[in-house]
């Protein structure tokens, strides 16, 4: 499969994964009344396993394990933690850190996950 087809499947499977994650976030931070930071990873974590697993057999057709997940986490998890960090240290709105998050996290999830979780 090409990569500007892998592409297009990622980012059908990355609508799906933004959906979750603006929900989960913007219910934590608005609910329970947390940091951007800790709202932005509860969300992360909730949509990460639905992206890994989605993407490891829709997008990459690759065999699934512990340690691509934890690949994929580790780093997925970074940038979420980070921007979340950025977005409360420059006082942005949570509107803000979803749209940074979003863009930033599709454009190196995808290099990531085909160049070294996924990787054949």
């Amino acid at each position: 499969m090409s990569i500007i087809h892998k592409l297009g499947r990622y980012t059908a499977v990355g609508i799906i994964n933004t959906a979750i994650h603006w929900l989960v976030f913007l219910l934590v931070y608005y609910m329970l009344k947390t940091d951007q930071s800790l709202s932005n990873l509860v969300a992360f974590l909730v949509a990460v396993s639905c992206s890994f697993f989605l993407n490891g057999y829709f997008t990459f057709n690759s065999r699934l394990n512990i340690k691509r997940y934890f690949l994929f986490i580790t780093f997925m998890g970074l940038i979420s933690y980070l921007v979340g960090r950025l977005a409360d240290t420059a006082h942005l709105l949570p509107v803000f850190t979803l749209v940074i998050f979003t863009m930033i996290s599709f454009v190196l999830g995808f290099l990531w996950s085909h160049f070294i979780v996924f990787k054949k």
